[in-house]
């Protein structure tokens, strides 16, 4: 299984303020909390965990059928600034995270190995969805393949295994 997410920065500075009071408390554990506070650049870790619990949270709503919001029950365990893992009620999701001056972006898997057998979508592709769940079909063998598309300001991302 796959999952994804990106936040364009400056959309995010304009309509987020991750600083007013309540706002780390309402979607970091507080062992989070203490890396974002402990890092040179604490907004570029707010979202580079933001984008770990989304992504991984794709992959959890697809498992079990289970949406809500709930931030708090999916927590990083943070490696780097570019990997790292997220533990969603007992289940743990591999992260790569690819920062720029523009974007934050996280795939997360479900198996280390699937990083490799990632593919990009193009804009055009033809996304079907089952209950609000994303998947293709694939062109010769007509079988349905996971997806998952992200997309934030600027930018959008769809990927599949």
């Amino acid at each position: 299984m796959i999952g994804n997410d990106i936040v364009d920065l400056a959309l995010a500075r304009k309509e987020s303020n991750w600083q007013r009071k309540g706002f780390l408390d309402k979607i970091f554990t507080q062992k989070e909390q203490l890396l974002i506070n402990s890092m040179e650049n604490p907004e570029f870790t707010v979202w580079n965990l933001w984008t770990r619990k989304e992504a991984a949270y794709k992959i959890y709503n697809r498992q079990t059928n289970i949406r809500g919001y709930f931030p708090l029950k999916l927590e990083c365990f943070y490696q780097s600034e570019t990997s790292g893992m997220v533990s969603c009620n007992g289940t743990i999701y591999y992260t790569n995270t690819k920062i720029s001056d523009e974007s934050i972006y996280t795939i997360a898997v479900t198996e280390e190995d699937y990083f490799i057998q990632i593919k990009d979508l193009n804009l055009d592709a033809k996304i079907c969805k089952t209950n609000g769940i994303p998947f293709i079909i694939e062109e010769f063998t007509k079988m349905k393949k996971p997806v998952s598309i992200s997309h934030h300001g600027r930018f959008w991302k769809g990927i599949t295994l």
